[in-house]
């Protein structure tokens, strides 16, 4: 899996707090004493797209997270059948996917509009007549959690190697970077198929799809760190030669307290931003390993495994394609004009 394409680049790090607490800013014509996050907010409130696209991205984050509230009050459960709802002329056979060797039948939907009604507001699943609604909601569950926490794994790995090898310099930068080098050149997606499939229940207690996110989870943040630890290392080659770093070294501070207070503060705003380009990456990941049938196991909602399942009715129902496509689309584009507005909200180089 390739980096994001508008990673952010390297450029010169930030001022650090001692610096921007006193500096003083001319804007606008007057002089006031603005820190670099008041300049940064107000860059970014200006920036009309990012600020609708973090409102877009809060919305999407809640609507995961309160998915069980909003399907009690609004909607049925994401695995509930509605077979009595689809006239009985329609049914064709078709295998319970939780019970496959049941030789039941179920129905495919042929209203033109999929079975939308008050009660179903996106209507049923073609073959099994689960709601729209509700495993939309579900899937941002899994696509947001595997997400997020791969990418904190990510951030974490690459911050500590980076932030090492930048400041150490020497044989520890030499092989880090050949390291980083190294897991650049697996065949990520290729690599993820194999091991998905491999992997034996019970390992650390984790059975089923937990298992499965934790797999998942485990080999996008473990083998894509090399992204943020060069981005960090960058910054911290530039950082480490700063007045502040040298101030800290001649008063006798060791390494430790230099690269967690003096050097680690200044890496904030690089690393949040590059992990806000690098969550819709993610979910494209998880998205494309589900739709593969080597992600989440059915019949747990994923947005990848409904397109997958909706591919065989594109011609008699498309909008049961439509419904998934959009919602990653939508996904990955606010995160990305989010992670867009906040890079150039507090890029040093952005004129204010």
């Amino acid at each position: 899996m390739s980096a994001p394409s508008h990673a952010p680049e390297a450029a010169d790090p930030p001022a650090s707090d001692a610096e921007v607490s006193g500096a003083a800013v001319s804007g606008h014509g007057d002089s006031d004493n603005r820190s670099l996050r008041q300049i940064a907010w107000q860059r970014l409130r200006r920036d009309k797209v990012a600020m609708v696209s973090g409102v877009v991205v809060v919305l999407l984050v809640l609507a995961a997270v309160l998915a069980p509230l909003l399907v009690k009050w609004f909607g049925y459960p994401p695995t509930e059948y509605h077979q009595d709802l689809i006239d009985p002329g329609t049914r064709l056979p078709f295998k319970d996917p939780e019970n496959p060797t049941d030789p039941a039948t179920g129905f495919a939907v042929t209203d033109p509009w999929g079975g939308i009604s008050s009660d179903h507001w996106l209507g049923l699943e073609p073959t099994t007549g689960r709601d729209m609604f509700s495993r939309l909601l579900y899937g941002a569950q899994i696509s947001l959690l595997v997400a997020f926490l791969s990418t904190l794994v990510c951030v974490v790995i690459g911050t500590v190697l980076g932030i090492i090898a930048g400041y150490k310099g020497g044989w520890v930068d030499t092989v880090i970077s050949r390291a980083m080098d190294i897991f650049l050149a697996f065949p990520l997606m290729l690599f993820a198929i194999a091991l998905v499939g491999v992997i034996p229940e019970g390992v650390l207690g984790l059975t089923g799809n937990g298992l499965r996110v934790g797999v998942i989870v485990f080999i996008i943040g473990f083998f894509n760190w090399p992204y943020v630890a060069r981005i960090v290392r960058g910054q911290t080659l530039s950082l480490r030669e700063r007045e502040f770093v040298e101030a800290a070294r001649s008063l006798g501070a060791s390494n430790r307290h230099i690269l967690i207070k003096e050097i680690l503060p200044n890496l904030v705003t690089p690393i949040i931003v590059y992990s806000t380009l690098l969550i819709p990456t993610n979910i494209l990941f998880e998205a494309a390993l589900s739709f593969l049938g080597v992600g989440i196991n059915p019949p747990t909602p994923s947005w990848g495994k409904m397109l997958s399942e909706a591919i065989q009715f594109y011609e008699t129902g498309p909008y049961f394609i439509i419904y998934p496509g959009l919602a990653i689309f939508i996904t990955v584009l606010a995160f990305n004009l989010f992670g867009d507005g906040l890079r150039d909200a507090f890029d040093p180089k952005t004129s204010d």
